[in-house]
């Protein structure tokens, strides 16, 4: 069974907050103060997956992909959903399909950071 997780980036105070706990109440999902439409937070989802230290992948996460045939150069991209093709790594210019990075034991992923505390972590994507 998959865990359903999220954590949403609280804009005003600059931090995460975790749901540890969920209710419903008028078709929305909240935490504490903030709820799922709101401009206070931006949420992001629990891929399910764990990097190679064991920490939890969010959407928005920031990663670094080592892929040990072919690429002698670490990517780095960062997590969004996409649709049609789940959980995506996003490098600039290309993206990496969930069922490409997540499945495939011949890849090292490893959070580095976020897209709201770590932007600058990014620059390398928007230069490739």
């Amino acid at each position: 069974m998959r865990n359903i997780k999220f954590r949403a980036w609280h804009n005003e105070e600059e931090r995460y907050e975790y749901l540890s706990k969920s209710y419903y109440m008028g078709g929305q999902v909240g935490m504490m103060d903030i709820t799922i439409g709101s401009d206070k937070a931006i949420w992001e989802q629990f891929t399910g997956l764990h990097d190679k230290n064991g920490k939890e992948i969010y959407e928005g996460d920031i990663v670094k992909l080592h892929v040990v045939i072919l690429s002698p150069d670490d990517k780095v991209g960062f997590i969004e959903y996409i649709p049609k093709f789940g959980y995506c790594i996003n490098f600039g210019k290309a993206i990496a399909r969930q069922e490409y990075w997540a499945a495939n034991d011949k890849h090292d992923i490893e959070v580095i950071g976020n897209i709201h505390e770590n932007i600058e972590l990014l620059e390398v994507v928007n230069d490739n």
